[in-house]
């Protein structure tokens, strides 16, 4: 059997060396993992150019969005945040799904994060939407959204109405307030908050989605603050952790032996430790 990663650029993804350990570790000998460079345009024939053989494609930038034209059908959560990261492909059918809002709330309950009322997040682009739909799972009723382009932000209102949440739009200049919020979910690319310093509440928890490098300099000064941090590869490791489960149709993923392949192969030890 088959999956791969699909994206462009491609070529960094981690993802191979996640689901090939896993494979490794369930003994799945069979069974291999690939990386493809794929565009919007070409995502549509490559899908069809698949074959039995082919269990799933995990899908990055810029394919999330498109990849619900190509499914069949789609699951409550990939509808909601109108993104979708994975493709099952299964008795010749296609089912969209969006992996990357609950491999959040997964990577938080591993540091004993299991709910938030306030959840702040940094940046309005595309991983923000998963960031909303964590922070509903998480049970926030509002979350406050920092951006420097408050049309960025009113583009979200959507996702947050689908979900039943009540948006905030902020400025950038007011991003010191969010170490107030139990969560902080750091969504900018990198260098975008190297020179943010956040007035933080000591019990808060910060997830920066980047890890190159690492750490971040705003994950640096919370860690100083006593901050519990996690970094981008906590939430690589766990949407594919949810993807390699609905790929090979095993539930019990041996998640320990794919952190550890993750993690060597970032030359990177988890936050915290």
């Amino acid at each position: 059997m088959r999956a791969a990663v699909l994206g462009k650029p491609i070529e960094h993804s981690l993802s191979p060396v996640i689901h090939t350990a896993g494979y490794k570790a369930a003994g799945l000998g069979d069974w291999t993992y690939s990386r493809h460079e794929c565009d919007e345009p070409a995502l549509a024939r490559f899908v069809d150019s698949l074959d039995e053989t082919w269990a799933g494609l995990s899908l990055t930038m810029p394919l999330k969005e498109i990849a619900l034209a190509v499914a069949d059908e789609a699951t409550p959560v990939a509808e909601a945040i109108g993104a979708a990261n994975t493709l099952v492909l299964r008795d010749g059918r296609r089912l969209a799904d969006n992996t990357d809002a609950p491999g959040i709330v997964d990577a938080l309950a591993g540091i004993g994060l299991v709910a938030a009322e306030e959840v702040a997040v940094l940046g309005a682009g595309g991983s923000a939407r998963g960031s909303l739909a964590a922070a509903r799972q998480l049970g926030a009723g509002t979350v406050t959204v920092y951006a420097r382009r408050r049309e960025a932000i009113a583009e979200l209102e959507p996702v947050a109405d689908r979900l039943g949440l009540r948006l905030k739009a902020a400025s950038w200049e007011e991003a010191v307030l969010a170490g107030r919020a139990d969560l902080v979910i750091a969504t900018v690319p990198k260098g975008v908050t190297d020179d943010l310093i956040l007035d933080w509440n000591p019990d808060a928890v910060l997830f920066d989605i980047l890890y190159d490098p690492w750490p971040t300099p705003l994950a640096a000064a919370a860690q100083r603050e006593g901050v519990r941090v996690l970094d981008g590869l906590a939430l690589l490791l766990a949407q594919a952790v949810r993807q390699w489960t609905q790929f090979t149709g095993i539930d019990a993923a041996p998640v320990a032996a794919m952190r550890k392949a993750l993690y060597e192969a970032a030359g990177t030890v988890p936050a915290g430790q």
